[in-house]
């Protein structure tokens, strides 16, 4: 069976519910998942796992999140050639160009590591609702389909 670790930091609790969201869909998908806060996580551990998901939320002009700015940081010294990537995570259309600027950091280094990206980034103003949970399940049926190709 394969298995995915989905991280996510938060403030608002947005972005754990964009988590959990993905992480019930990868798991109807056949999936095994591995959901946690990123600042508890070490980004060595990735190579055990087959998809990687990460859920950042974007602070004030398009700062990481401080939990996650280490583990952002130490993407760089890691290699993850086979594995799968996704990343989504919930903003403020309230802040214009730096909507969901962390969701863009992460695709940029999640990509540096020599990870395939599974789906395309989606990005959730504030809470999702029901048209962004149908987004949600979908980029999860399509992360759990590169991991299975």
């Amino acid at each position: 069976m394969a298995s995915a670790k989905v991280l996510y930091a938060t403030i608002t609790g947005n972005n754990e519910d964009v988590a959990d969201i993905i992480s019930e869909a990868l798991e109807n998908e056949g999936l095994d998942v591995d959901m946690q806060e990123i600042s508890q996580e070490d980004p060595a551990d990735l190579e055990a796992f087959d998809l990687v998901v990460i859920c950042p939320y974007t602070y004030d002009e398009g700062a990481l999140p401080d939990e996650g700015l280490d583990y952002y940081e130490d993407l760089a010294d890691i290699e993850l050639t086979g594995k799968v990537y996704g990343v989504a995570g919930s903003g403020d259309v309230f802040y214009e160009e730096y909507y969901c600027t962390a969701v863009d950091l992460f695709d940029e280094a999640l990509a540096k590591t020599g990870a395939t990206k599974g789906a395309d980034a989606v990005k959730i103003n504030l809470e999702a609702d029901q048209e962004d949970i149908d987004a949600l399940e979908a980029f999860a049926h399509k992360l759990a389909q590169a991991v299975d190709a």
